[in-house]
């Protein structure tokens, strides 16, 4: 489905379900944050990044404003809702002073499974991680963001078909477990005295 929204460009690339804060200072964003605060609206950052050949984004949602500044300036925390393909970028959105898009939404499941392997190593890992607060399940982004995925595994992961995405993060996971058990390893080693 394509849709026109307001742009928030930047080299951010928010995975579904994701938090992400971000610091508000420029005046058409200062705008943008007034109009998602009142409008409810949703908003897509746009991933400007070289590596972005397949016009990837983050529609995003403000969850909350953390701090106001004295000079207009806001912290705020927003929560990625969906990725999307820009179809056209336009300078500025309707009659407003921030940029706008639009966009044709990939309408991701935020439940998508991994299955039984995955899963596996996935509990693996964060019992390696002495992680606890363990759920019955993990979606594929659940795991994605608890992996830290750098930027441009992050663009691997999005553009990735679901088949593709599993062994993607099956890759992931078992190198970050490898990283652990070295860690674990080491520690062996070294005595201090």
């Amino acid at each position: 489905m394509m849709i026109n929204i307001p742009m928030f460009p930047l080299s951010l690339l928010p995975l579904p379900g994701e938090l992400v804060p971000l610091h508000i200072f420029e005046p058409r964003y200062r705008q943008l944050l007034q109009d998602a605060e009142s409008d409810d609206i949703s908003f897509g950052i746009f991933f400007t990044n070289t590596i972005n050949t397949e016009q990837i984004g983050s529609l995003m949602k403000l969850e909350s404003v953390i701090k106001r500044y004295p000079q207009g300036e806001s912290d705020i925390i927003v929560k990625c809702l969906d990725t999307f393909t820009m179809d056209k970028l336009y300078r500025t959105f309707k009659s407003k002073m921030y940029p706008g898009g639009d966009v044709t939404l990939a309408e991701v499941d935020l439940n998508e499974m991994g299955g039984g392997k995955l899963s596996e190593l996935f509990l693996e890992y964060l019992t390696k991680r002495n992680i606890t607060r363990q759920q019955g399940f993990f979606s594929l982004y659940t795991m994605a963001q608890e992996l830290n995925l750098e930027v441009n595994d992050r663009y691997t992961f999005l553009t990735a078909d679901q088949p593709g995405r599993i062994n993607f993060l099956i890759q992931r996971v078992k190198y970050q477990t490898q990283i652990l058990n070295q860690e674990e390893k080491s520690k062996d080693v070294f005595h201090l005295n």
